[in-house]
């Protein structure tokens, strides 16, 4: 083999080489990016689920007290976003102190958990969504109903 076969050979193998490394680099700052994005979302979301909760109440308690005492305990969430939103901010710390060394591996194993994480929130936001719906359409068929009685027939707490 002359000089000439070896040159295109180590010319070809930088070639790959670089191409390798841009590859690992892209690869790196899309799971960089997603990360920052799905925390964006994921607070995005808990911060929906928060005020959610807090609507959520003021139906509640438009609703008769037996009723209203269990949904009142389903709503005494807020200790539960509290953290979710620590754990954003927990994953923001990591990516800003590990994200330029961690390795492709943990990178890609926490952008999975942050997916997750996102998807059981956000599920979790559809189902309160889809709850309060109809909490307030029967409340609101409920009070319209109680209306409509006469006061002799309504029930009183004293």
């Amino acid at each position: 083999m002359n000089h000439f076969h070896l040159a295109i050979l180590a010319i070809g193998a930088l070639v790959l080489l670089a191409a390798w490394l841009r590859h690992r680099g892209l690869r790196r700052e899309r799971s960089l990016r997603h990360l920052l994005d799905r925390a964006d979302a994921l607070e995005q979301v808990l911060h929906r689920t928060r005020e959610r909760m807090k609507d959520m109440r003021e139906v509640v308690d438009r609703v008769p007290q037996e009723i209203a005492a269990r949904a009142h305990a389903s709503l005494d969430a807020q200790d539960q976003v509290q953290q979710g939103l620590r754990d954003v901010l927990e994953h923001r710390l990591w990516i800003s102190r590990h994200g330029l060394s961690a390795p492709q591996k943990e990178l890609d194993a926490a952008c999975r958990a942050m997916d997750r994480a996102h998807a059981a929130i956000s599920d979790q936001l559809a189902r309160l969504e889809s709850a309060g719906a109809e909490l307030a359409d029967v409340t609101q068929a409920a009070l319209e109903q109680a209306a409509r009685e006469p006061s002799t027939l309504t029930r009183r707490s004293d």
